[in-house]
């Protein structure tokens, strides 16, 4: 079997995303397979699971909830090894995780052919991963291919350059907003390093404020519980065209604005009733933690997003989100600028924020909201799109490179691209 058609049948997409793993082959066709990424350490020492016979020291992927136990403990047995998108090196519980995550997803693809030689997998990280990230997933990899062939070539690529290869878009401005953080990268055939910004502040965000909300309307069990602060956020969140605006709004027209929420297979129906109005503070919190109003929460102690140094990695907390776009762009080349604005590129489930036609003006879309803040910041010839689809688009991309590089290019640790070659 000739590389091309080898390839149309085994690239394998790896997305390792602050809240979910993504990936799968080239045959999946549009849409990947998705985990959460995290990883759930039980207690070993348990009588329950010695007489079930669980010899893993860890749990991943879609069997993780049936092993979930009181939720004091969940804030220590269950890990979220990309939290920030960076994993500090010695971090053996996050890695073990990531180790568990990638054979998980490798081995649910392993296809029964007598001419596979493995995949050519390739994983997208974020921008600002140091170098021994991709030391650690090569490694990984290598670990799980000893045990296994089941990888002929690994390479890996930054999350927004992959959501620039999927649009077809050499130059523009990709913004990948996760659960954990926000990366703002200008790219220019490649990424521009010295203009990448990244923010403290992503999904997660979102989803402290909403716990304090619901803890403000009476919903305080509920508001300890991540999925379901997620869930809430993800139904009732909508982002303002001018928060101040919304706010009147909302409280002028109370039954308009009323937020009921039942949550699906529980008789649990969430009422904020004359507070409804709270739900624009949830999308308005991702663009611009600055309005006064939130200092309320700041004081009874929600943690604000602060300034956070990991590695040599700067994560901004409190910037507006138009500022640090243009404050990237302004780190490229003058003449370059233009071109960057043209094409705007937004990506990452943090983006996927309802937008009901029954309260148009006043709730908008994430494009319009970016197209506000740069106004504000002297930005007005602009194109900000949507990826197709957001959350998928980084493995998209994985799947495009992948099946474009040929296997003659070899990994350079100088240039950061080409095949790692684990199997022939």
């Amino acid at each position: 079997m000739n590389e091309e058609k080898y390839k149309k049948k085994y690239v394998f997409g790896e997305d390792y995303g602050t809240s979910y793993y993504k990936y799968g082959p080239i045959t999946l066709g549009e849409k990947p397979e998705m985990v959460e990424n995290r990883g759930y350490f039980p207690d070993k020492d348990s009588i329950m699971y010695r007489i079930t016979g669980v010899t893993k020291d860890v749990i991943v992927g879609k069997e993780v909830p049936l092993y979930l136990e009181a939720r004091e403990d969940l804030s220590s047995r269950l890990v979220y090894p990309m939290k920030d998108g960076i994993i500090p090196l010695n971090d053996r519980k996050a890695w073990k995780v990531i180790y568990e995550l990638t054979r998980y997803g490798l081995e649910q693809f392993r296809p029964v052919d007598p001419e596979f030689k493995g995949f050519y997998v390739v994983a997208a990280l974020s921008a600002v991963a140091p170098k021994y990230m991709y030391e650690k997933i090569f490694d990984i990899h290598r670990e799980i291919n000893e045990e296994e062939r089941l990888i002929r070539a690994i390479t890996i690529i930054s999350q927004p350059l992959a959501v620039a290869i999927a649009h077809k878009v050499p130059t523009c401005i990709v913004i990948e907003s996760g659960h954990g953080n926000t990366q703002i990268c200008p790219i220019s055939r490649y990424p521009i390093r010295n203009a990448i910004i990244a923010l403290n502040r992503g999904g997660g965000d979102a989803n402290t404020l909403t716990s304090e909300i619901l803890k403000d309307a009476g919903y305080g069990d509920l508001a300890k519980e991540e999925a379901v602060v997620t869930m809430v956020k993800e139904n009732i969140g909508l982002i303002p065209r001018d928060l101040e605006k919304a706010i009147r709004e909302a409280k002028s027209d109370p039954d308009r604005y009323r937020v009921r929420f039942r949550i699906k297979n529980t008789r649990i129906v969430i009422d904020l009733g004359s507070e409804s109005w709270t739900r624009f503070l949830i999308g308005e919190y991702i663009f611009n933690p600055n309005h006064e109003i939130f200092n309320s929460y700041f004081k009874r102690g929600m943690p604000r997003p602060s300034d956070v140094k990991v590695g040599d990695v700067l994560f901004r907390g409190m910037i507006n989100l138009g500022e640090a776009i243009v404050e990237s762009a302004e780190r490229c080349p003058i003449e370059l600028q233009p071109y960057l604005y043209k094409h705007i590129l937004l990506s990452g489930g943090n983006f996927q924020w309802n937008a009901p036609d029954e309260f148009k003006p006043t709730a908008v879309d994430s494009v319009t909201k970016i197209k506000l803040l740069l106004k504000e910041n002297g930005i007005e010839d602009v194109n900000v799109e949507m990826a197709s689809e957001p959350k998928y688009s980084v493995w998209r991309g994985c799947i495009v490179y992948g099946y474009a590089v040929p296997d003659r290019y070899e990994w350079s640790w100088e240039r950061m691209e080409g095949w790692l070659k684990l199997s022939e």
